[in-house]
């Protein structure tokens, strides 16, 4: 997928774990791992929302696109 959510870097700017974040945002500690791990197909406003009010921080400073071509040669420098 072209899009790559960086709530991981979010997180450690704002120095706020997993858990913290996902009992301010009222969300799972499950469904906000799965945001975190770049395993969403979908998020809903209202959770991005919720995510940047609690981060203190824009949705351009969560997501990102990243063109295939690169995606595919990131994913080849990992193996």
């Amino acid at each position: 997928m072209s899009i790559v959510i960086n709530l991981d870097v979010m997180m450690a700017k704002r120095k706020i774990g997993l858990t913290e974040l996902a009992r301010e945002v009222d969300i799972t500690m499950a469904n906000l791992s799965i945001l975190k791990n770049n395993k969403a197909k979908a998020v809903r406003f209202t959770t991005l929302n919720a995510i940047c009010k609690a981060l203190d921080c824009q949705p351009g400073d969560l997501l990102e696109y990243v063109p295939e071509e690169k995606e595919v040669q990131a994913g080849k420098e990992q193996m």
